[in-house]
């Protein structure tokens, strides 16, 4: 396994594929004094499609790589290995901070007439349930899973037609929502297109800022901030090919003008 560098007291985040860059910009725009180490593992994306056994080993294969470079916490930024791994991530490494990723529930109880757009593992996960039960049960939820919304997404990016036509239709039998809640970390990259098809008017909800202060707060309860005058660097890995990290992160100028490296490595495709 081949690191890029010493990331002793780094952050470490990790998603599926490009989603958790979302996560990723946020927190360098909240902390720019830390820095980043990101694994995309978009060799298994997504991980909607994949069993939870499959979701949970690649988290913990990330986890040890991430720990063995150095990183102090450690993002889970997907929501689809939240709802499965984190629990278990946080009882097996018990002294690593860890902060996950679920669908802003609580925020869209304000919202009457709600949609959440999230994978089929988050959906049928016993956290995002109990979430509903306590902030929108009194109402009906409109939800899907976003099949083949991932990979387009990875593929194509924002802006393009077929991301566009795709949400179209996905979004055409929801009605007329007033509150949509984004329930995986690749929907706010394409935050835009959603809004040009459900108007303006209706709140888009993305956990992305949430998870940014989240990261701050146990940095500080724990005493791992940075050092004032600490230089942020930002690396990045992906277990397939490089090109969507390379290809989302210049839509990204914060969190790519620190960028080093984006570089493949192959430790989680030994399977």
């Amino acid at each position: 396994m081949t690191l890029t560098g010493d990331h002793h007291g780094s952050i470490g985040v990790f998603d599926s594929g490009i989603g958790g860059l979302s996560v990723a910009n946020a927190i360098c725009g909240l902390l720019p004094r830390e820095s980043l180490l990101y694994v995309a593992d978009n060799a298994h994306a997504p991980y909607g499609a994949r069993t939870d056994a499959e979701v949970l080993d690649y988290s913990r294969r990330i986890t040890d790589f991430l720990l063995a470079a150095g990183t102090k916490l450690i993002v889970v930024a997907c929501n689809t290995a939240t709802s499965v791994a984190i629990d278990a991530l946080r009882a097996e490494y018990a002294d690593v901070p860890f902060v996950g990723l679920e669908p802003a529930v609580k925020p869209a109880a304000d919202g009457r007439h709600v949609g959440v757009m999230a994978t089929a593992v988050t959906l049928r996960s016993a956290r995002y349930l109990d979430l509903k039960a306590r902030y929108l049960n009194d109402r009906p939820v409109w939800e899907d899973p976003c099949v083949g919304l991932v990979p387009l997404i990875e593929v194509y990016g924002t802006g393009s037609p077929q991301v566009e036509r795709y949400l179209q239709g996905l979004l055409a039998p929801a009605g007329e929502l007033d509150t949509l809640v984004l329930g995986c970390t690749h929907y706010p990259l394409i935050v835009e297109d959603i809004r040009g098809v459900v108007g303006r008017a209706v709140n888009v909800i993305d956990p992305s800022g949430a998870a940014a202060r989240q990261v701050q707060r146990l940095l500080e309860r724990r005493g791992l901030l940075g050092p004032a005058a600490a230089i942020a660097r930002y690396d990045f890995h992906c277990t397939g090919g490089p090109a969507p990290l390379q290809r989302t992160l210049w839509q990204l100028p914060q969190l790519n003008a620190r960028r080093r490296w984006v570089v493949p490595y192959l430790a989680l495709n030994e399977d």
